[in-house]
């Protein structure tokens, strides 16, 4: 999809701009266009859009393209819309084709509230055309999350999930943290075949959360897939998060299929959650250690048993649960119940606001201790 600014330009031709200004509803390309209310995603954006369903026979032929054109304007600048294109290739269809075809388009805006004018021609110039009315705004409990785009802002949604973060500007006193995440990177049902792109959405939120903290200033990060037993990713006392290398490194999972050794053995999992946990937990120098990602439902004890020296640690450790469905799942998993045998505190990220509100408890109690730990001891 391509943007343009508000005094940009996007290529109109022939009566683009009067179908836009007219808002007359057009029907010579016969399609469906149906608004998508602005939903708060894990990345704290409104993400907003369409969904098109258009009849094959209506595109029948030997290919072409179909274009959307689309322009967005918040009520508070009228005389700064932005106009967003997308284009499809349309694949060869035959005539007698039944069915429809379905397509879909987004962007991303901050509170507030906007106008939609939005059209679809084709290369006959067949013109499919609507608008419509959103607004953005917070429920009523969500209201001191601070969101990551600014109100009556408008931006192209962002397909890229593991893009590299701008700098952060950060705290290099004596209060400066560090942090290890231990993240679970796999979708809600563990024996998926794909990451779908919600799951992938939160886990991605949860760790940008934690890169864009002023107060930390080394991370370490080790992402791990349970299905697979293996370490995907580490990242050790690194000034950020390397985001483009940890996606490439998860191009390398294989969702939905299992080693056959793994699913001989059936200690497997608990074996390498065990020595997961031990290696990490046993060699810290950070200020805190948080587990991240789905549950982890082990079978077998082993895990909690093999880990009986580590019934202490002298750093906090967080566990923040991703489950978008704790009402179907609510028992405390195997990651949790080790989480709890260090004291630690856990939490269950269902909606965007779980992700806000926990991550300020976290820093909270990080920020304590760390300040406890570094006072001088006074004598009487």
């Amino acid at each position: 999809m391509r943007a343009s600014s508000p005094g940009g330009t996007v290529k109109l031709i022939g009566n683009d701009a009067a179908v836009l200004d007219t808002e007359e509803i057009k029907k010579d390309l016969p399609c469906t266009v149906t608004p998508i209310k602005p939903i708060l995603g894990f990345d704290l954006r409104f993400h907003s859009g369409f969904g098109i369903q258009l009849p094959l026979h209506e595109v029948a032929g030997d290919g072409g393209n179909l274009t959307i054109i689309f322009r967005v304007t918040s009520s508070t600048a009228q005389d700064s819309p932005y106009y967003f294109t997308q284009r499809y290739k349309v694949p060869e269809i035959e005539a007698e084709a039944k069915g429809d075809a379905y397509l879909e388009g987004g962007f991303d805006i901050g509170e507030g509230d906007y106008h939609v004018d939005w059209m679809m021609r084709d290369q006959m110039e067949r013109v499919c055309s609507s608008n419509w009315d959103i607004t953005a705004a917070l429920a009523a409990r969500d209201q001191g999350v601070k969101l990551a785009i600014t109100p009556t802002a408008i931006e192209a949604s962002d397909i890229e999930f593991f893009k590299e973060d701008p700098p952060v500007e950060r705290v290099r006193a004596g209060d400066a943290l560090k942090v290890k995440v231990l993240i679970n990177f796999a979708p809600q049902q563990s024996f998926a075949s794909t990451m779908l792109p919600v799951d992938t959405s939160a886990l991605v939120s949860i760790l940008r959360n934690i890169s864009r903290e002023p107060r930390i200033f080394k991370f370490s990060v080790v992402a791990f897939n349970m299905n697979e037993q293996r370490i995907v990713y580490r990242q050790d006392d690194a000034d950020q998060i390397d985001f483009p290398a940890l996606g490439k490194s998860l191009t390398s999972l294989k969702l939905g299929m299992i080693d056959y050794k793994l699913l001989s053995d059936p200690h497997s999992g608990s074996g390498f959650l065990t020595k997961l946990i031990g290696d990490e937990l046993g060699n810290n120098s950070s200020d805190a250690v948080i587990f991240a990602g789905p549950k982890v439902n082990l079978e077998d004890s082993n895990t909690l048993d093999a880990l009986k020296e580590l019934s202490s640690v002298p750093y906090p450790v967080f566990y923040m649960n991703y489950n978008l469905s704790p009402q179907q799942n609510p028992w405390r998993d195997t990651i949790g119940a080790v989480v709890k045998r260090l004291r630690g505190y856990e939490y269950t990220i269902s909606r965007p606001r779980d992700l806000w509100s926990s991550w300020s408890d976290i820093m909270g109690h990080i920020s304590k201790l760390k300040l406890v730990s570094t006072s001088p001891t006074s004598s009487h």
